[in-house]
């Protein structure tokens, strides 16, 4: 055997990276256009090229993340293995890709699990599934449905690359995030996940069945034609068109393409049997989330204060002012746009997160990464995604310095974190504070444990 190859124990030809045996572009389901995906266990190859990714327009995160090399086309369905021994029986993390579930690739070079199968001794799977218009039209959630496909092929296979199927962790950032919480309350998964780490979950993306048939009104509207079937027809290129419209004139293009509570796999129930059920989770956000799209939004920049208060009370109501000056005291030197970005991001992330871990009396560990970048003179702050690098160890990858900057602080945050969420996946402890006792509170100084930071400002929330 070449000495740059690595094989799997059933067959499969890989790449040896200087001891990391790295298997790329298994398919592990088929599927037709618009149908579920089918598991495929498939012959033994060479995998050694990364799959194509979903059909999709790069969107911000794309540009952020250096976006993946690989073509784009509907045969998407693969999956990355980075493994330290193939001879092993070591626990499994599954990472499912955000990007707000019409962007993103599991072959990303941020989420490379090189390292952390290097330094931690765990397998690391990347994933694709269907996106967009592709994956989430309607309630059927076929995007969901591939993710569970490959999961079922993880369970059958993964044995012959050194992983246990007994101990799989499914992780995921932003819509990889909600879709832990989505896969946590699926009956479908609930045999192939044993714990689930959620980053910066976006669970608003969660919509009801109404708003799913809604949005596939918008795309047949938008597609000129009547019926769901009708959309198999059409060229892929023009279905991108109907998407990338329907994203841009959605009253609210959040949930236009995303899972759908109470659809095809999803329960409706789905928070509350998140809330009751006994695996372990771990679940965080960052400080700044909404800052990584608003930075450089001339809308929100432009605003003065009485601009700002307008977008409080669409929010809060008679209780603007009272809120945007709790908003103020806790975020001293934000302009006025970045105020409705500070609300915007505890809306969306902060509070649904924060109130689900409340509910938990099973094991829940709860951080807030408050790493602040120097990059762009600082106006990201700790915002979305700018955690993926630390939590995958991979500060080293092209492009990352540009996002995280270069300070040396990085790397001791870097390993606090990856051997936090390695360790959990190892023995469902991350070695931090149970969510009961209070917030881990990640940042370049160190990793403590504090009472429930700005709870004040989250209670705002409550009810809204």
């Amino acid at each position: 055997m070449d000495p740059r190859e690595a094989r799997s124990a059933n067959g499969w030809i890989g790449i040896d990276r200087d001891g990391v045996s790295v298997f790329k572009g298994i398919r592990y389901a088929e599927a037709d256009r618009f149908r579920p995906s089918e598991p495929n266990d498939g012959t033994p190859a060479r995998a050694d090229t990364y799959l194509a990714q979903s059909a999709q327009v790069p969107g911000l995160m794309e540009q952020f993340l250096g976006g993946s090399s690989q073509p784009m086309g509907e045969d998407c369905l693969g999956l990355n293995i980075f493994t330290p021994d193939v001879e092993a029986s070591l626990p499994v993390m599954v990472w499912v890709h955000g990007g707000a579930f019409v962007n993103g690739s599991g072959s990303v070079p941020w989420y490379d699990g090189t390292e952390l199968a290097r330094k931690r001794g765990v397998v690391v799977v990347t994933i694709n599934y269907r996106l967009g218009l592709l994956g989430f039209t309607g309630p059927n959630d076929l995007g969901i449905g591939d993710q569970i496909s490959a999961l079922t092929w993880i369970r059958d296979n993964i044995a012959a690359f050194g992983g246990d199927p007994g101990s799989v962790t499914v992780f995921g950032e932003s819509a990889g995030g909600a879709s832990v919480i989505a896969l946590l309350a699926a009956p479908s998964a609930r045999q192939l996940i044993h714990r689930g780490i959620a980053m910066s979950p976006s669970m608003p993306q969660l919509r009801s069945t109404t708003r799913a048939t809604e949005a596939l009104g918008e795309v047949l509207a938008t597609a000129g034609v009547d019926h769901p079937d009708a959309l198999a027809d059409l060229p892929i290129d023009r279905l991108l068109e109907v998407q990338a419209s329907v994203l841009s004139t959605s009253g609210d293009s959040l949930t236009a393409f995303s899972p759908t509570v109470g659809g095809a796999l999803v329960p409706a129930d789905a928070l509350d049997r998140v809330a009751a059920d006994p695996r372990p989770l771990m679940i965080g956000t960052t400080r700044d989330e909404m800052h990584l799209f608003t930075a450089f939004d001339p809308e929100v920049n432009s605003l003065d204060l009485d601009g700002a208060l307008t977008r409080y009370r669409h929010w809060f109501d008679d209780d603007a002012e009272e809120a945007i000056e709790r908003y103020r005291t806790r975020r001293p030197g934000h302009t006025p746009g970045q105020l409705v970005s500070a609300a915007q991001t505890d809306q969306i992330f902060r509070h649904p997160a924060r109130r689900l871990v409340e509910r938990r009396a099973a094991p829940t560990h709860l951080w807030w990464f408050t790493f602040a970048t120097p990059s762009f003179d600082g106006v990201l702050g700790a915002c979305h995604a700018l955690d993926i690098p630390f939590a995958f160890d991979n500060l080293h990858r092209p492009g990352v310095d540009i996002f995280t900057g270069d300070g040396p602080e990085r790397q001791g945050l870097a390993d606090r974190f990856s051997t936090a969420i390695t360790d959990f996946a190892k023995h469902d402890d991350p070695g931090w504070e149970d969510a009961n006792t209070g917030t881990v509170v990640l940042d370049g100084d160190g990793t403590r444990t504090v009472e429930h930071p700005e709870s004040e400002l989250l209670a705002l929330w409550d009810g809204r």
